[in-house]
């Protein structure tokens, strides 16, 4: 079900909202997670119970370990982490492994295995990592163990971020759900109507609308596609997963807000960032901070006890040791993305420049000034995208070329008003958090609004939310990007 249905949107919107607001608090949780394991098994109804089977065994399983010590500890967390682990390895890369096992053998003769290919639960990524995390916190004693089984269950699967995001920590939403009575006020409500609407309509008065241009432009062969519209393709293609992506969370914080809940930030102008570095501390914001903590500096805690504290190839220890735990960092974070070779690639290329910051580039960047810095941070972004987009390597070598081959051509794409205008619309708004008080401006519009913003903000809302329904009901809806994570 998706928010950008109409069915989530005239039906299910309302009725779990309604209730929610008329029950007594002590019956809210109750409803928020029947409303969640139904939104959850509209979707995916042959995984509900597996995914509802493993919160139960992992509550109690975890809750057992807090009390441990030693060994046993060290065993049950370990089981933990394969129970989740395996699934995820199992639903999302088999198929994958099965694949390039069967290209390997293939060489030899071999026939191809009679694999039934696997299909992949909603949301499994999101899942697994939030599981990951109470796991460890717990481990780590960073974290008591949630007091009842309902407060687990909300953690892990309450709707609004259950299938994309963001990635929520157990600090971060624990007292909340045992008491959230601070944040059930009618201004929290209309702020979380508007945030909600803002999202909608960048997925789809936005985003959906560039997506359509974007699919035709890599579905092109080599006597369609010039370079013009390769290049047209490609920066279409860079604003549309980001207004997707950040549509889809301002529409989970915003109807998380409404239910009473503030959940992280995901986004922060990502477009505007001077370095990879400062990318990944914009984009994707729960993801970068959960392979931060819980892979790359262990990993790097780790290596840093290993190796001897001298040069290697005139590279200073520390140096090498942030190559190493941030090209493992990423190849993990382009795998988790996706089992294919452009996403395990994409990961690489972004490490890959994230070391370049480290080496040189930071300081390069230092001389030539933000503006510079910015722009060619985007095109380092953008070709990585197209990366992201490909299908395969064969696509993006074929993209890539089309790219540089500085051949022209005739399309109707050239001559859409609506996708021109929508691309600068994107454009701008992508590009309006370079002003640092505009940034600062934004943080206190969402955190504490006065009551002359929040009735601008409510009519704003009920317009973005007409145009955009309007839009959903005479073309579709699409699914959100990051749907297939």
């Amino acid at each position: 079900m998706a928010f950008s249905s109409s069915l989530f949107l005239v039906y299910f919107v309302p009725a779990f909202l309604i209730p929610l607001f008329l029950l007594d608090r002590k019956f809210r949780n109750y409803w928020i997670l029947l409303a969640s394991v139904f939104f959850y098994a509209w979707g995916a109804p042959s995984f509900v119970f597996i995914v509802l089977a493993s919160v139960l065994v992992d509550f109690y399983l975890l809750r057992w370990m807090s009390k441990k010590e030693g060994e046993v500890r060290q065993v049950l967390f370990w089981l933990s982490l394969l129970l989740n682990l395996g699934l995820l390895l199992y639903f999302k890369y088999m198929n994958f492994f099965v694949e390039q096992l069967d290209i390997l053998f293939g060489h030899f003769g071999a026939n191809p295995s009679p694999w039934v290919k696997i299909m992949l639960p909603l949301g499994i990524s999101f899942i697994t990592f939030q599981k990951l995390s109470y796991a460890m916190d717990v481990y780590k004693r960073q974290f008591a163990p949630f007091a009842k089984l309902e407060y687990y269950a909300m953690y892990i699967l309450m709707f609004p971020q259950l299938l994309s995001g963001p990635i929520v920590r157990p600090k971060q939403i624990a007292a909340q759900i045992i008491d959230r009575s601070g944040n059930e006020s009618t201004d929290d409500r209309l702020t979380g109507f508007f945030r909600f609407a803002v999202g909608l309509a960048k997925k789809v008065l936005i985003a959906d609308v560039l997506g359509e241009q974007v699919n035709v432009i890599f579905a092109m062969d080599s006597a369609q596609l010039s370079t013009g519209l390769a290049w047209i393709g490609a920066m279409a293609y860079t604003f549309q997963i980001y207004f997707d992506f950040s549509g889809y969370t301002d529409m989970a914080i915003g109807i998380a807000r409404m239910m009473g809940f503030k959940l992280p930030e995901n986004f922060n102008s990502p477009y505007v960032s001077g370095s990879i570095t400062e990318f990944w501390k914009r984009w994707h914001i729960t993801l970068g901070s959960w392979f931060r903590d819980y892979v790359f500096l262990p990993l790097a805690y780790s290596t840093s006890r290993k190796l001897p504290k001298e040069k290697y190839l005139g590279i200073r220890a520390d140096k090498v040791i942030y190559l190493i735990a941030t090209s493992v960092t990423f190849l993990l974070c382009g795998f988790w993305h996706g089992a294919a070779w452009t996403f395990i690639l994409w990961g690489g290329y972004q490490g890959v420049f994230l070391i370049f910051d480290r080496l040189f580039l930071l300081k390069y960047f230092k001389k030539t000034g933000r503006i510079v810095s910015v722009i060619v941070t985007f095109f380092i972004t953008m070709f990585g995208w197209v990366l992201f987009r490909s299908e395969s390597l064969e696509v993006f070598r074929f993209y890539i070329r089309r790219m540089f081959a500085f051949r022209g051509g005739d399309n109707e794409l050239w001559l859409n008003p609506r996708f021109w205008t929508v691309l600068a619309v994107a454009v701008v708004f992508s590009l309006i958090g370079y002003s640092k008080k505009v940034e600062g401006w934004q943080d206190r519009l969402f955190d504490k609004p006065g009551n002359a913003v929040i009735i601008g903000f409510t009519i704003l809302a009920m317009l973005l939310f007409v145009l955009s329904l309007s839009a959903i009901t005479s073309t579709g809806f699409s699914p959100f990007i990051y749907f297939r994570f």
